[in-house]
């Protein structure tokens, strides 16, 4: 487990301000040239390229269990991946409660595969809105945002990222701060969440497909006994229903499916969005 630093985030010897990986060993290896090879597996498959999506939902629990779903959205972005330029990634706080949205103050985000710059321009523009504020306590152990990291980094070329902790906030002020940072071919949205918790394997996939059957239609109602992201999950929908995004189910399966028993399992759900 990578350590974890308090709010003086600066590495030796410098002034860059750097969010260390804090899960890495646990949700996936920590080792690189092992985690490039994980993911890399996890990503192969012989479909035709599609369009790159503008916004892609996916999982974030350990690689073991969610790995294959998660990979089931951003192997999409092989067609066209040399566009994007800044990834807006958003996901629940799962350890520190508060109110709002958390962008963080360091300068960059690790994983075991390197560095990812922090876009500070649309952080500052982000922080102009209420609901919003800087702070790294949300961000420090939350994994719900870097287990997606590593799949970013193999997928696409140099990009920056804004990652936002979703805490206590209203579908519209999430998704006021999506749209001020939605850009345009060279901003990809990822929204971060799993879907159902504990339930019984049949139980959980009847919980999944009804909100699979809700996403495909833009609800903005869902609540956390189907999606732990679902501050962000609503936020987004609603500001995806706004641009008219195509919404395209690629992958629904749980634990169950992948690693673990069938007497509680965990829903994972991907689904990509392209403009209409």
């Amino acid at each position: 487990m990578g350590s974890i630093l308090l709010p003086a985030m600066a590495t030796a010897g410098s002034s860059l301000r750097v969010r260390p990986a804090a899960v890495s060993d646990l949700f996936y290896p920590g080792d690189p040239r092992e985690l490039e090879d994980v993911v890399r597996t996890l990503l192969l498959n012989d479909n035709a390229e599609r369009p790159c999506p503008k916004a892609l939902i996916a999982p974030h629990a350990g690689y073991v269990y969610s790995g294959p779903t998660a990979a089931a959205a951003f192997r999409l972005l092989k067609a066209t991946a040399s566009q994007i330029r800044r990834v807006v990634l958003i996901g629940p706080s799962h350890r520190v409660p508060f109110r709002g949205l958390a962008v963080p103050s360091v300068d960059a985000f690790e994983t075991p595969l390197g560095r990812i710059p922090i876009d500070s321009a649309a952080r500052r523009a982000l922080l102009e809105l209420t609901p919003v504020r800087l702070t790294d306590s949300p961000h420090a152990q939350e994994h719900s945002l870097e287990v997606e990291l590593p799949f970013l980094q193999v997928m696409l070329e140099e990009f920056e990222l804004l990652p936002i902790a979703a805490g206590d906030a209203t579908s519209a002020e999430v998704a006021d701060a999506l749209e001020c940072a939605w850009g345009g071919p060279e901003t990809l949205v990822v929204v971060s969440t799993d879907l159902s918790h504990y339930h019984g394997y049949a139980q959980a996939r009847l919980i999944d497909q009804a909100t699979n059957e809700a996403i495909l239609t833009y609800s903005t109602q869902l609540d956390g006994e189907q999606a732990c992201g679902c501050v962000g999950l609503n936020g987004f929908l609603a500001a995806a229903r706004r641009h008219g995004l195509r919404i395209q189910l690629e992958d629904l399966r749980n634990s169950g499916d992948t690693a673990g028993d069938r007497k509680r399992v965990v829903g994972y759900g991907a689904w990509s969005l392209y403009d209409a």
